[in-house]
Parts: C-alpha cells; sequence; structure tokens
C-alpha cells in the first residue's frame, strides 16, 4: 500500500509496515487510496447509504475511480457493523444482553429459561413488597395502631420477606424521636412469633448488624441506637442471647457491627438493673411499656390466685388493650402454675374461660404454650421435671378443648443428645486432662471457659459429661484445695443440668475401679454430689434421677445417694457443704464462709446507712455466690427486725424483681430466720409477730409459696418432708 506525502505521519507508516508484515495475505485484499483524496484511509461509502454523504456536483472532490465505486449495487459499509470480517473477535463493545435462548438451539436448556423468570418475578415481588412495608411503617408511626397494623401486614402476605419489613421498622425509627423507637419494639413485640417467624426476625436483626456501616452514614448515633434495639429484643424475649455471641463471630473484625454488638452486651445487658434501664429508656411513646404490662399481668396473676375472682381479672385483662400481647399472660401464668402446684387449677380455669369467653384468642394461646415449651430446659433449673409437669398441663388443656396441640413442638420425647465416635472422646479426654492440670495451677475460670468452647464448640452433652467425670476425678485424687477449686469451676462452667447428672452415674459406675487408688472414694462422691446441690448446679430432684440407676441396696450408687441425702437434711448443712474443703465457694479458693458473711454484713450496713441501689445490687453481683445469697436474705431480715427499718425490704424486693435471688433462695434465708427465732427473741421480744407479718408480706408479693410455715416445728417437719 502507498501512501502519498503529507497525508500520513511516519508513525503511521510503521504501524501499517509491521501490520502487512503479520497478515494473512490470503484473507486480506489491497486497499489503494487516491494520493489525493480528502478521507482517511477508509472503506468508501456508498452514496446510498443513510450514513454517507450526499454527492455535491462539480465540486466534489473524489476521484473518478472512488465515484465509479459509489454506484455500485454492493454496500461498501464494512460488516457486522464494523465489527471486523472473516478472522476476526468482533466489536470492542459488543456483549451478551441481546442473547436470547432459542428452542431451536440443539443445545436449548428450558430450565434455564424457567431459572431466569423466577428470578425476575422474586425481584419484582420483593420490590413491590418493600415499597408497601414503608408504607405501612409510616402509617404506623402516624396511627400507632398496632392491631390495623399487623392486619395490613397479615394481609400483604409474603411471610418470607417478614426480615425485610423488621429491617425496615427499625432502621426508619433510628432516624427519628423516642416516640417512635419505642413504637418499633412494642410492634415488634407484637409481631414476634404471631405474623412472623422466630427465624425471620432473627434474620432481620442480623441484617441491620450487616448494614451498620452503611446505616452510620446518615445516623450517626447508629451504634449506640441499634444496640440498644438489639438489648431490648433479648429482654423482650423475641431474640436469644446467642445471637450476640453467633454474630460477633460472622462479622468482619473492625466493622460497625462488632461494635454494636459489644456495646450491647457490655454497656447494656451487663448492666445491673439492665431490664429495667433498657425498658424505660425510650420513654416517649404513649404505650405502656413491655415492663410495665409485664408487671401489671404478674400482679393480677397473683390476685387472682389469692381471691379466685374471674371477674376482676378479666376486667384487668381488658385494662390492659394489649390484645397483641395476651401470649405473655399464658406464659406467666402456666409458669406460676409449675411453681405453685396448688395454684394450678385455679390458673387453668382463668384460661379456659378466657378462651370460651374471647377474652384470649386461639392464636394468642398457642403462642404462650410455644413460649414456653421453648424455654422449658431453662425453666428446668429452677422447677425439677418442668418438662413433665408442662406435658400435663397441655394434656389437661387439649382435653378440655381450649388448646389445639397440632400447633405445638412435641414435649413427649427428650432432645437427642449428640452421638460422638471413640476417636472424638478419646482426643477430648487428653485435652480434658491438661485443662483441668491447668486450672489447678493457675486458678482461672474464664481460661477454661474459652478452651471448652473450642474443643467443645456443639456443646455436646456427652462431652461435657466426660469433662465432669475427669474433673472430681482428679480432684479426688489430690488436696482439699483442688476439690473445692473443682467445685467451684463445675458451679461457674453452667453446664446444662442432665449433663451434669450423666457425669455423677460415670462417675459411680466407675467408683470400684476409683477405690483401689482412693479408698474414702464413697465419702468424696457424696460430698461433691451434696455440694453440687448446695451450689444449685442440680435440684434434689436430680438425686432421685440417680437413685433410679442405682436400685440395689449395697451398690456403690446407693451408699453415695444416702450419704449425701443424710449431709444435706442435716442442721445448717449448707454452710458445713460449703466450708466442707476450707472454702466458701468463691473463685478464691481458700475464702472462708466467715468472710463471705462479713462482706454481706458490710454490704447491708452500708446500704441501710444511705447506700445507693444499684450499688448494693452491683456489690452482691460481684460476690459471685448466687448460691449463698439466702445470707442476704437472713441478715436483711434480722436487721429488719432489730432496727424496724423497711430499707432493705426495698433491698429484697428488688433483688428479687430482678431475679438476682431465686424463691429458692428466698425460701432458705425466711426458713434459716425461721430457725432462729428463740435466739432472736432474747434480743428482739416481738421477733416472732414481727416475723411472721414478714412471711405473710412475701407471699402476697409471690417470694414465698403459701405452703411455708414459719415455727419452729412446723419448718422443721416441711424441710424434712421436701428432702425425703
Amino acid at each position: 500500500m502507498d501512501f502519498g506525502e503529507g497525508y500520513v505521519s511516519k508513525e503511521h507508516r510503521e504501524l501499517h509496515r509491521s501490520a502487512a508484515e503479520s497478515a494473512d495475505p490470503s484473507s486480506v485484499s489491497p486497499l489503494q487510496l487516491s494520493p489525493k483524496s480528502s478521507r482517511s484511509p477508509k472503506s468508501p461509502r456508498s452514496p446510498k447509504s443513510p450514513r454517507s454523504p450526499k454527492v455535491q456536483g462539480k465540486g466534489s472532490n473524489l476521484s473518478p475511480k472512488i465515484f465509479k465505486q459509489s454506484l455500485s449495487q454492493i454496500d461498501g459499509r464494512p460488516k457486522k457493523g464494523g465489527s471486523g470480517g472473516k478472522g476476526t473477535w468482533g466489536g470492542l463493545l459488543d456483549t451478551d444482553d441481546m442473547n436470547f435462548l432459542d428452542p431451536n438451539d440443539p443445545n436449548y436448556d428450558s430450565t434455564e429459561e424457567y431459572d431466569q423468570s423466577n428470578e425476575e418475578k422474586k425481584t419484582t415481588a420483593l420490590d413491590e413488597y418493600k415499597k408497601k412495608a414503608t408504607i405501612i411503617v409510616e402509617e404506623y408511626f402516624t396511627t400507632d395502631d398496632v392491631v390495623a397494623t399487623i392486619n395490613e401486614l397479615r394481609e400483604l402476605g409474603k411471610p418470607g420477606y417478614g426480615y425485610y419489613f423488621v429491617k425496615k421498622l427499625v432502621s426508619m425509627s433510628m432516624d427519628r424521636h423516642d416516640k417512635e423507637k419505642e413504637m418499633a419494639a412494642i410492634l415488634l413485640s407484637a409481631l414476634y412469633a404471631d405474623t412472623f417467624e422466630p427465624a425471620q426476625v432473627y434474620k432481620g436483626f442480623s441484617k441491620l448488624v450487616e448494614s451498620a456501616d452503611d446505616l452510620i452514614v446518615d445516623i450517626p448515633d447508629t451504634v449506640d441506637v441499634l444496640a440498644l434495639f438489639l438489648a431490648r429484643a433479648v429482654v423482650d424475649d423475641i431474640l436469644p442471647p446467642v445471637f450476640l455471641k453467633k454474630q460477633m463471630a460472622s462479622l468482619p473484625k473492625g466493622s460497625k457491627g462488632v461494635e454494636v454488638l459489644q456495646k450491647a452486651e457490655k454497656s447494656y445487658l451487663s448492666a445491673p438493673l439492665h431490664v429495667e434501664i433498657i425498658e424505660r429508656r425510650w420513654g416517649g411513646s404513649k404505650n405502656m411499656t413491655v415492663d410495665d404490662v409485664k408487671g401489671r399481668i404478674n400482679n393480677f396473676l397473683k390476685e387472682y390466685v389469692v381471691s379466685g375472682d374471674k371477674k376482676e381479672a378479666f376486667r384487668c385483662i381488658k385494662d390492659l388493650k394489649v390484645p397483641f400481647f395476651h401470649h405473655e399472660i399464658v406464659k406467666r401464668a402456666l409458669i406460676m402454675a409449675m411453681e405453685r402446684r396448688q395454684a394450678e387449677e385455679p390458673l387453668l380455669d382463668l384460661l379456659k374461660e378466657a378462651a370460651e369467653e374471647g377474652f384470649i384468642n386461639s392464636s394468642q394461646m398457642s403462642k404462650g404454650f410455644s413460649r414456653l415449651i421453648d424455654t422449658v430446659d431453662d425453666l428446668s433449673l429452677d422447677i425439677p421435671n418442668a418438662r413433665g409437669i408442662l406435658q400435663q398441663l397441655i394434656s389437661k388443656a387439649a382435653s378440655d378443648g381450649w388448646l389445639c396441640v397440632s400447633s405445638l413442638k412435641s414435649l413427649s420425647v427428650e432432645p437427642e443428645k449428640n452421638s460422638i465416635q471413640d476417636s472424638t472422646a478419646r482426643y477430648f479426654k487428653i485435652k480434658t486432662q491438661s485443662i483441668i492440670q491447668e486450672y489447678f495451677l493457675s486458678g482461672d475460670v474464664t481460661e477454661v471457659n474459652s478452651c471448652l468452647e473450642q474443643e467443645n464448640s456443639n456443646n455436646c452433652g456427652e462431652l461435657n459429661a466426660i469433662f465432669v467425670k475427669k474433673l472430681i476425678t482428679l480432684a479426688m485424687d489430690r488436696k482439699n484445695r483442688e476439690k473445692e477449686m473443682a467445685s467451684v469451676l463445675l458451679s461457674s462452667l453452667c453446664f446444662p443440668a442432665d449433663d451434669v447428672v450423666s457425669g455423677f452415674v460415670m462417675l459411680i459406675e466407675s467408683a470400684d475401679d476409683t477405690a483401689l487408688d482412693n479408698p474414702v472414694v464413697v465419702e468424696d462422691l457424696a460430698m461433691f454430689l451434696a455440694r453440687a446441690v448446695v451450689d444449685e448446679v442440680l435440684a434434689p430432684q436430680h438425686l432421685e434421677e440417680i437413685g433410679t440407676q442405682f436400685l440395689l441396696q449395697d451398690s456403690v450408687g446407693s451408699k453415695v445417694l444416702q450419704m449425701a441425702k443424710s449431709t444435706l437434711k442435716a442442721r445448717l448443712s449448707g454452710e458445713r457443704i460449703l466450708r466442707c474443703w476450707g472454702g466458701g465457694g468463691s473463685s478464691r479458693p481458700g475464702w472462708a464462709v466467715e468472710d463471705v458473711k462479713d462482706k454481706i454484713g458490710k454490704l447491708l450496713e452500708e446500704y441501710e446507712s444511705g447506700g445507693e441501689l444499684r450499688e448494693a445490687c452491683r456489690c452482691m453481683k460481684e460476690l459471685g455466690m448466687p448460691f449463698f445469697h439466702h445470707e442476704v436474705v437472713k441478715k436483711a431480715l434480722v436487721t429488719i427486725m432489730e432496727k424496724k427499718s423497711d430499707r432493705l425490704w426495698g433491698l429484697l424486693k428488688e433483688c428479687f424483681e430482678s431475679g438476682l435471688i431465686t424463691m429458692n433462695q428466698m425460701v432458705k434465708g425466711f426458713g434459716r430466720v425461721a430457725e432462729s427465732l428463740d435466739d432472736l427473741a432474747l434480743d428482739v421480744p416481738d421477733a416472732e409477730n414481727q416475723f411472721a407479718y414478714y412471711v405473710e408480706q412475701a407471699k402476697t408479693k409471690g417470694w414465698l409459696d403459701s405452703s411455708f410455715s414459719f415455727t419452729k416445728q412446723e419448718h422443721a417437719n416441711a424441710i424434712e418432708n421436701d428432702t425425703s
């Protein structure tokens, strides 16, 4: 190809030369340009082409050769829209957007077209749901009508998109006033397990945490507000506490989501009196807080048990004006019936009539039972055989026709325990031995917890039982210091009671072999078993469960159980058992009971002289001895009767309502005061009358069961009946 002078630069010539050397001569035809052509060296365009300029007359610059070519019938435009000819790769900006599925294509797959249409439909449905959800949230913030909002969501349908509504509701309220935040929390509690499945609520909060980095761009206080929403969800029982831990593991370090989770756990859920603080943080709503509603439900149920007035109870249900929260009435009534068996019949009658009269609908009734089924394992820690009692209540309700059993989970079968392979068990035993030996040297309970989470991440019951057995076996072969440390660790690990029972059963089964090295194995095992009951790791009922597996009178198991029961029946058995190895049950081995009593005495004295309620509760928590809180109850009652001051009574009230002191510890504390009434009367002449008054007050407030008796002889008989 020749280039005329003045038309092409030196660089273009070099480029052309290299292209000519590498081109295939058979596929490229030579292109000639007139030296006087004003056009660049490109293919000439036909004058008939709509893209070509009109041919001028005599003033045209086209050479005769070019003009002749332009009159040809062949279109001179580049083939394939300018994308090259044979042997080329197509145009630079070619994409597959214009491709379509041809049914006549030999490789045609109908599923591809079906999947594509399905994806388009899902996207369209979600977009439509998003628009309607935004409108519903806006209307709810304007009307504050929970029932109407729930009805609109039911009409909208698409429960599989519930997670988006949760996310939208919370994110929209975060940028508004406290009133809207409180309204959002109340609506979520109303929607939970009734309109939206728990999994949808869980997923919605997961999406919120993941999007914290985006939310903070528009909402600067995202970390604090979202952390409070998470804490509120945990307090309202719509989000499990384990949510925080699981999400923490799935988020990248340094993200805002991690900050949200940490703040929710450390700043809110770990704070003293956190329930009250969280419930009242957004006091801007005209609705009652969930805590207020729960308190009113508790109060009218207690009044009903005492008076038996159903009309008054139904009036209270109406006055609450929270039909979406009636499941809480069902749940609390059932728990009260399980804790106080004499109140079972009137409470079931109340629920039955409430269902028949329409005060509580069938959906709320089923939801209340379902919530209790979900928490029955935790309930078993305070109520022995809670699963069996709840099964009886469900059977009675179903037989009377006011409960639909088909909508509930089954309770007849115990949850299956994970089976493990022999190799896994062997490996875990080796790791367990090194963990326990290191603990005996360092005394670091937190490190043991961390190691167990790594080695038994699935919380397998069989592995927990193996750890219990190994811990006590190694401790029995050492001094009292290690035995005390083993008991402290066992009470700190919070293993399920069934796993601890399995561990003790394994220990008793291997007691004959252990006796070869430890002649006093029966006494040691009995003391460990009694200590587990005192520390509330096991309930007294679990001793009977262990006894069913060792029925022979002369067996080692029978001897261990008999000795453990005798130890627990003895006078002041709790103090003696805590002191048996020279410790006081604290994480500091060797901390004597007297030291603990002295700390409790100073704590009560400081509060009684004008200390803060929150500080007193914090000090009690720091003791780390929930199994010894009966001493707080005893000392507080004695001080109240001696000084005739009710300030400490308020402390007991707060501790019980916040769950710091359990009913079991309250009963023990009152019982110990009843035992010492004769000695107390020497300093306080009217001690018995005062104590009788406070017992009645405690029964009214629900601290004590109505069957509690305080005279010395009656109390001794009651203790004997409980332990027999």
